[in-house]
């Protein structure tokens, strides 16, 4: 007997599907992408019972096994069996108890797979305040499928639903105990023309391969006898959906008034409908949004402040440490200045990261999220795009990498493209060290009224100066895209609830994770590149330096600690880093930037993160002190001894990250997206002159 089994995860989007995944796996789970294609897979352990053990697979939201997205695409395909390497062992499907009819479509049609099923029916406390009572016996009979009422965010009913599951797969039950309606009569002859040649297949996967079957993982041999049974039963699948649909609807009616019991229409209304009627107002919808974002912005900085302080002290006390205990070697140097000074630049920011991800959770979970969708509709269709635009974006502040995926819910062809264009320009939570730091150096740290951050404020246009400016290049760019075809925004708003905690916490801590170990060993990698190049350089010039040095030195001993400063520095200029950065500086110049901000530019292309990793390591070989980097820099000059970091600079700088596509991975997904280089070569481009022309009218403008 197995004691390992794959269970599909299924359900309507906003029906506590991954509010139920969470409670079940916990922190036992993997993020990956399903095989082929860009759509996220989240894996889960679950532990059943003493001897059985589950992985739990949570695929995308659909409302049906009729997919018209990427995402509804790959439920699909995992369902019907058409995926080769995900073959799940049965089927749990969640079911939104206050909105169960709608729910009940997906149900009846899985049930008609003859899947092994079990359904979690959440969202009973909001079905309870709507005044619906549902018989789940009378339902679980109705269906002939196991029916559990839960509630993951309270952990209410999970004991019993493991059981049943593990239940189902001790006894062997591999399919629900009759059909939820004869599908076979929707198409008789062509149902049984397939079923000749795929015998396994339920009447009703037999109309699904009737339809999509170009889709699925056939030969040419059995796509053109599928295409026979077609053409001669003269199979019209528009027609048979619609029947199906229509039959459906008429049984669940029949189960819904027998099952369940509803208030009538003019029964008082919830909590959720009386907040919307503030939240979605066409006037204090949109001043409410600029103070939740106002409210993110200024946590970032006021909540992450002395976690920042103390991680700072405590690799500053290392580097000292290290500094009088290791011996004068080059693996000495390497460890201090190329692998603490990197890991420095990856965990200072940590704090941040996780209250960025935090807070967009608890967006997320309380279903305010959805609703910043709706207030943006009518903006976006004025700048060529629509409301479904808004998820992208606003996943473009944690990272554009997935952010460009979810633009496959976007049925719309030119506005999705618009949409992965313009994404980009929403500040990522990359681009957060290097705002940080910069800010730090030029911006005070005051305080109005005992809340208010100017550094906050500072942080929050940065970030609408991105959105801002990606809204201005989408009205540009749809004049040029000829992309004719109609477009609708259908959204569905979910009930208002309170975080859930927990999940909160695990998304903080799972986002964290990503940030060390994905950007971690790119930091760091690049880190020990940069020492090297900054330690060494082409022939003997390092070795002329010293040589130089060395008797000046000798010859002026009281100055033997500014010398051993100039000594480190005319290194540095001298090694192939500096080589590179005096190389590039005359065309960076005119933006206020010198040499080493020109490498930092060059590296952070690996990842916008590098910049502060990047720093770090050149300002460590170049200082022989164990001040901080932000004191590192914020001493920083120009040979004639003006400071490198002013207002001006500094703030051009921070434009520059705004604006420029300073990403590899986010031009690789484009181009995976659009199938194309085109369209990343034509993002690239755009990106980087505008983010050079902006820097340098800042500059100009304030110098």
């Amino acid at each position: 007997m197995k004691t390992h089994y794959h269970i599909a995860l299924v359900g309507n989007p906003n029906s506590g599907k991954t509010s139920l995944f969470n409670s079940l796996t916990g922190l036992n789970q993997k993020v990956g992408n399903f095989p082929g294609v860009t759509v996220d897979k989240k894996t889960g352990r679950v532990q059943l019972d003493a001897d059985k053990q589950a992985e739990l697979i949570d695929l995308p939201g659909t409302y049906s096994l009729y997919p018209r997205r990427g995402d509804e695409w790959v439920a699909y395909k995992v369902l019907m069996g058409a995926d080769t390497e995900i073959k799940p062992d049965m089927v749990l499907l969640v079911a939104d108890a206050s909105n169960l009819k709608r729910n009940l479509l997906f149900c009846s049609q899985i049930i008609d797979l003859k899947i092994p099923v079990v359904m979690a029916l959440t969202m009973n406390d909001i079905a309870a305040k709507k005044g619906i009572e549902i018989n789940v016996p009378g339902l679980s009979a109705e269906l002939g499928i196991p029916v559990v009422a839960v509630n993951p965010r309270k952990n209410k009913g999970l004991t019993e639903l493991k059981k049943t599951i593990a239940q189902m797969m001790t006894s062997g039950q591999e399919k629900p105990a009759r059909d939820f309606m004869d599908t076979r009569q929707l198409a008789p002859g062509a149902v049984e023309g397939v079923k000749k040649i795929f015998p396994q297949l339920s009447d009703y996967a037999g109309i699904h391969y009737l339809i999509n079957h170009e889709d699925f993982p056939l030969s040419a041999a059995e796509q053109e006898a599928v295409e026979k049974v077609e053409t001669d039963n003269k199979f019209n699948p528009t027609k048979t959906q619609a029947e199906e649909i229509m039959q459906r609807y008429s049984r669940i009616r029949q189960i819904v008034q027998q099952q369940v019991v509803e208030p009538g229409p003019l029964e008082r209304k919830i909590f959720s409908d009386k907040l919307d009627d503030l939240l979605l107002h066409r006037t204090w919808g949109y001043l409410i949004l600029l103070v939740v974002l106002f409210l993110l912005f200024q946590s970032i900085f006021w909540l992450a402040r002395f976690p920042m302080d103390g991680i700072e002290w405590g690799f500053k006390e290392i580097a000292v440490w290290l500094n009088a205990h290791l011996p004068q070697a080059w693996w000495s140097d390497l460890i201090v200045n190329g692998l603490v000074a990197g890991l420095s630049g990856i965990m200072v920011f940590i704090p941040q990261i996780m209250i960025l991800f935090g807070l967009i959770t608890i967006l997320e979970d309380t279903g305010y999220m959805a609703r910043i969708s709706f207030l943006s509709d009518k903006l976006m269709r004025k700048v060529g795009l629509n409301g479904k635009s808004v998820m992208p974006m606003i996943s473009g502040f944690a990272c554009a990498v997935p952010a460009i995926m979810t633009a496959r819910n976007i049925e719309n062809k030119k506005e999705r493209l618009l949409t992965i264009l313009v994404t980009p320009l929403m500040s990522c939570s990359a681009r957060l060290p290097v705002y940080t730091i910069l800010i730090s150096l030029v911006v005070d740290d005051k305080y109005y009224f005992g809340f208010l951050s100017i550094q906050g404020l500072v942080m929050m246009a940065l970030y609408l100066i991105g959105t801002v400016m990606a809204l201005i290049v989408s009205y540009v760019m749809k004049a040029f895209i000829r992309i004719k075809e109609k477009s609708f925004f259908i959204l569905e708003l979910p009930i208002y609830r309170a975080p859930r905690w927990k999940n909160v916490g695990i998304t903080m801590v799972e986002k964290a994770k990503i940030f060390v170990f994905d950007a971690g060993r790119v930091i760091i990698l690049i880190s020990l590149l940069l020492w090297f190049l900054s330690s060494h350089g082409p022939g003997n010039r390092i070795e002329k330096v010293e040589e130089k040095y060395t008797v000046l030195m000798q010859q002026q001993p009281a100055q033997k600690d500014s010398l051993q400063r100039h000594l480190s520095s005319e290194k540095l200029q001298n090694s192939y880093a500096g080589i590179l950065g005096k190389a590039i500086e005359p065309a960076i110049a005119p933006l206020g930037f010198d040499w080493k901000i020109g490498i930092a530019l060059i590296t952070s292309f690996a990842a916008r993160e590098v910049f502060v990793g990047t720093m770090a390591t050149l300002y460590s070989v170049e200082e022989t002190d164990d001040s901080s980097l932000r004191q590192k820099m914020e001493a920083a000059t120009h040979p004639d001894g003006r400071k490198v970091y002013t207002l001006p600079a500094a703030f051009a700088l921070m434009i520059f990250y705004v604006l420029a596509m300073q990403c590899m991975s986010t031009l690789a997904v484009v181009r995976r997206e659009t199938k194309t280089w085109k369209w990343p070569a034509i993002q690239f481009v755009y990106m980087t002159g505008l983010a050079y022309l902006a820097s340098f009218l800042v500059y100009q403008i304030f110098g």
